[in-house]
């Protein structure tokens, strides 16, 4: 099983997942084309995937899928509460999820999993294949114990680090965007993600990559200095970029 991302940030965010049964697309919040340039600097096309996964209805998650699911007929899978979004649940493409609920899908066990942000019914996703686990976190404002217990033990993590809580209160953000942001139902700090992992099997950690950094209130730098205390092997850990993505990492 391998990973790789299209890109991760505010401006739109995509992530491949691959297996040698089947190459899955979480989330798409760019134009066909801009989807079709950044899969091939992947050595991937979207006549690869054998689906396409929703965590939420933001636009810099989803803005993309529809489009791209006409055009080459692929099916949608999303919470009810999201496939409310541009009536993504009446089209053909739409395939319900049942949060908490595992389900096979190209042979890989999908579980969705509840989170707190401020959508119609939000997700995020841990992946299993030949016992091997990789999670997919962001996009949440608060970890709960639920969230603890199905990323306590991955192989491969990508997890927000979204904001540094001084740069956020210091930034040029109006004071309900930063409520907002830094709220339960927003985003993760550094601190947060931190957190998450001093409670996690991080010994079985082959990758963390850190996701969704805000160009206004973060840096690597500071969310490397958060994170990094937390791992057993500061190697693993990466950073995701709004336009490079990362390159295909793989769960050995």
């Amino acid at each position: 099983m391998r990973f790789a991302s299209l890109g991760s940030g505010s401006k739109g965010n995509a992530t491949l997942l691959e297996t040698n049964q089947s190459c899955l697309l979480i989330d798409c919040g760019f134009t066909i084309k801009e989807t079709e340039r950044r899969m091939a600097r992947l050595g991937r096309s979207p006549t690869d995937l054998a689906a396409i996964l929703v965590t939420h209805e933001h636009s810099d998650h989803i803005k993309g899928v529809l489009p791209l699911a006409r055009k080459y007929k692929l099916p949608v899978y999303c919470s009810y509460g999201t496939g409310e979004y541009g009536q993504i649940r009446l089209s053909h493409h739409w395939k319900n999820l049942a949060l908490g609920v595992a389900i096979d899908i190209g042979g890989i066990s999908v579980t969705p999993v509840a989170v707190p942000h401020d959508a119609r019914e939000p997700c995020q996703f841990v992946f299993r294949y030949q016992k091997k686990t990789f999670g997919l976190l962001t996009d949440l404002g608060s970890i709960t114990p639920f969230v603890r217990e199905h990323y306590r033990r991955c192989d491969a993590l990508l997890l927000e680090c979204n904001h540094d809580v001084t740069m956020l209160a210091n930034g040029p953000y109006p004071y309900s965007l930063k409520q907002r942001v830094g709220g339960d139902w927003g985003h993760l700090n550094n601190q947060q993600a931190a957190s998450l992992l001093a409670e996690a099997e991080v010994g079985h950690l082959q990758h963390v990559v850190m996701a969704h950094l805000s160009e206004q209130n973060n840096t690597p730098a500071l969310a490397r200095a958060a994170i990094e205390p937390m791992l057993a092997n500061s190697d693993a850990l990466l950073s995701a970029d709004q336009d490079a993505g990362f390159d295909w990492l793989e769960i050995a």
